[in-house]
């Protein structure tokens, strides 16, 4: 069967000469997507390819040579090597990767989300508006989970996003964000909020090879009622029921900034001897959705898989060790979006869902000004990869 990308049509001419920066906490991804560009670029006949409009369309790599140069007192500046006028630029950044350290004053500080977002900035002020249009790809958004107000605070989210604008960021692509409409901040400008479904799916069932996929084997569940529109979705892919969870809380004190959860209540049909399907947008520490785990262990559930778009893991591993080998998890999923810390890619529990195959194909797309609706909606790909699933196991 031919690949996706041989059937994409994209003979249009490019917006300008395809350039991607990953900084420096996203190196490792933006690695692989420039594996991919390279190669589907060399591979690829057009009959344009020899034409101006075309001119830098295949290179050995699209990396452009960029730095955060750094002073002693922790200052930094951002540093572009080569040319970027009339580019088409990528900036890649995650904001996750607290392993990054730099020298403050002679002490090692660790690199937190506002450290990562100002030398995004950083690297877009240095640019200095002579490519021709930027995207930044910031798969865990910036501050993204202070989205609304709720008392007398801060909108950083939105604030964030309206300042990129202002620095003359075309396009804004994301993975799964906690709100999507924190875009109604930048109505005007481009916004894409992506969710990994259709990885998702081809890492469960890559992985686990006595899956039953039906309402009567299998069932989903969302943690908690902002990610009902999540696992409504994924259901419906797969055909199956879904139940959900809301948390209980307790509104008079705050901890960790936020209302501490007082118990997990359960809504939707009867788990019992049924494998499930926990989906959600990230896992922080865990305490909420090992809670859930638990809760649909006392409720005879059979298997219990969790899926996460970002796995921050705050807290560690030593809580999802113990509960896996309790018995009430038996597989995680999540992303390569964000940093991996290396021990929990040596868990057995542990999948990991890559992405950067997939970035590789919205960046391609978009370079050629062609529309990426179909890979925004992966029903016909979930479709397909479950009935291939049956048919090997039939």
């Amino acid at each position: 069967m031919p690949n996706r990308e041989e059937k994409r049509n994209l003979e249009s001419i490019p917006v300008g000469s395809l350039r991607m920066i990953p900084l420096e906490g996203c190196i490792g991804l933006g690695r692989k997507i420039d594996e991919y560009l390279v190669k589907w670029r060399t591979e690829r006949e057009n009959e344009h390819k020899n034409s101006l409009a075309f001119a830098g369309y295949q290179k050995d790599s699209y990396i452009l040579d960029a730095m955060i140069s750094r002073f002693g007192t922790g200052e930094a500046k951002g540093v572009i090597k080569e040319s970027v006028r009339g580019s088409d630029l990528y900036i890649l950044v995650d904001i996750m990767n607290y392993s990054l350290t730099y020298k403050l004053c002679g002490n090692e500080n660790h690199m937190s989300p506002d450290d990562h977002y100002q030398d995004l900035k950083r690297i877009i002020a240095a640019v200095g508006g002579k490519a021709r249009r930027i995207t930044v790809i910031m798969p865990f958004l910036y501050e993204s989970r202070q989205h609304k107000r709720s008392a007398r605070e801060s909108l950083d989210c939105a604030l964030a996003l309206q300042e990129m604008v202002r620095m003359g960021v075309d396009n804004i692509i994301t993975f799964d964000a906690h709100d999507p409409r924190v875009q109604n901040a930048i109505p005007l400008s481009g916004f894409e909020t992506v969710r990994p479904a259709y990885q998702f799916v081809k890492g469960l069932l890559g992985n686990i090879d006595d899956l039953k996929i039906d309402a009567e084997h299998m069932m989903m569940i969302s943690p908690d009622e902002g990610g009902m529109e999540r696992a409504i979705y994924l259901a419906n892919m797969l055909g199956l029921d879904m139940g959900m969870f809301y948390k209980r809380r307790d509104y008079t004190k705050i901890v960790n900034g936020h209302n501490p959860i007082v118990s997990h209540e359960f809504l939707g049909t009867s788990v019992e001897g049924k494998d499930v399907l926990v989906v959600d947008d990230m896992i922080s520490s865990g305490d909420s959705v090992l809670d859930v785990a638990r809760q649909l262990k006392k409720r005879k559930a059979k298997r219990i898989f969790i899926a996460a778009t970002f796995g921050l893991f705050t807290r560690g591993l030593e809580v999802f060790d113990t509960a896996y080998k309790e018995g009430i998890i038996d597989r995680i999923l999540t992303t390569n979006l964000v940093y991996q810390m290396p021990e929990l890619l040596e868990r057995e529990y542990y999948i990991s869902c890559d992405m950067s195959k997939y970035i590789a194909y919205i960046i391609d797309t978009l370079n050629h000004d062609t529309s990426i609706s179909d890979l925004l909606d992966p029903c016909e790909r979930i479709h397909s990869l479950v009935s291939k699933y049956n048919a090997e196991r039939s």
